[in-house]
């Protein structure tokens, strides 16, 4: 046995094929110990310790980490035991499925990798090209480092055909069956289809064209496993912000809301910009040209009310290239150019905050 696994010292070998599933999930190896003699040699030095109610009957060692794992709520002389024994803390399975694993998912995955951020992009209205400067964002930051793409919106038709790959292989959101766990981001992006450009790889999330879309604790799971793993999250918002969208907006650090440069479409996103201002810390718009009365971007935010990043004028042949099942930004383009301005921004706002904790 090695000393850099979760020990478990059980005698119950329902529990312990119980302990074995469930960090099995999250991809934590663990080692086994039948009594406290045999765990001896590993006590000290392993990084958590589990133990059943049989493990109580003798003198545990003292440490930090130890947990005791129990079926069905424990008699109040267990919880006594637990408490005189120097237990750090008492899991009863199946409610406390999610504590455990939370717990060997850190150890299996280690300290959070630095430089994990969310993104949300929301249109203003139907049409705004939100999802075409969500997929580009995905791309600038994954030639910057790790990135993921998340489709949030079921009615979206699917970010997979916006990028062309809509017979690529890999689980689109009716099988991304996380629920509300902890998922690691190196198994996740295993599992996922990739957009290649350029060089870089973007795993991406899609809602499909049949089956459910994502719940919202699915999606929550899917953005944590990205922050975690110090991926630049990248989340296509619906327009109607409900519950699948609140747990992108109480993460995100940048929220960039496009709209087109005309009156209504202005109008019809202050409205949408009035729902994020109750749940964004930072918002910002981007203003999408031609703009056919003339309206110039300070104008545009003006009436929306939220402070301009930047305009951007359309991108000449993409929606040819993208009917035609590619998705190729030029390296010089608008898009890529806003997409820049908005990686830079998500990430001092980052840096800002990091610094304030």
């Amino acid at each position: 046995m090695t000393h850099d696994r979760p020990l478990v010292v059980a005698d119950d070998e329902t529990l312990f094929d119980e302990i074995l599933r469930l960090a099995a999930a999250v991809g934590c190896e663990i080692q086994r110990a039948s009594d406290l003699v045999e765990a001896a040699d590993h006590w000290a030095r392993a990084p958590l310790v589990l133990l059943d109610e049989t493990a109580l009957d003798g003198e545990l060692p003292f440490r930090a980490g130890i947990f005791l794992v129990t079926k069905g709520a424990p008699a109040p002389a267990t919880w006594r035991r637990a408490f005189e024994s120097g237990v750090e803390k008492v899991i009863t399975l199946p409610d406390g499925e999610p504590a455990l694993v939370g717990a060997l998912a850190d150890i299996a995955e280690g300290p959070g990798t630095p430089g994990g951020c969310v993104i949300g992009v929301v249109g203003g209205r139907g049409g705004a090209g939100a999802s075409l400067l969500a997929a580009t964002i995905g791309v600038v930051a994954a030639k910057q480092g790790d990135a993921l793409l998340v489709d949030c919106d079921q009615l979206g038709g699917g970010l997979d055909l916006l990028l062309g790959a809509e017979l690529d292989q890999g689980l689109r959101w009716p099988g991304v069956l996380v629920g509300g766990g902890r998922i690691s981001l190196p198994a996740l992006a295993g599992a996922l289809p990739e957009h290649r450009c350029g060089g870089v790889r973007l795993p991406f999330v899609s809602c499909d064209r049949e089956g459910n879309g994502p719940s919202p604790e699915a999606i929550a799971s899917v953005v944590e496993a990205g922050r975690r793993g110090g991926a630049v999250v990248v989340c296509d918002l619906p327009r109607h912000l409900g519950p699948e969208a609140g747990v992108v907006l109480d993460r995100a650090d940048l929220v960039v809301l496009v709209v087109p440069a005309e009156v209504r479409a202005c109008a019809a996103a202050k409205r949408v910009a009035g729902r994020l201002s109750d749940r964004c810390r930072r918002i910002r718009l981007i203003v999408r040209g031609p703009a056919p009365g003339g309206l110039d971007p300070e104008q545009a935010a003006r009436v929306v009310g939220i402070p301009l990043m930047t305009s951007m004028a359309p991108e000449r042949l993409l929606d040819k290239a993208v009917e035609n099942g590619r998705f190729e930004p030029r390296s010089r383009g608008p898009l890529i150019t806003a997409a820049q301005l908005v990686v830079a921004e998500a990430r001092a706002a980052l840096d800002k905050a990091e610094a304030v904790a």
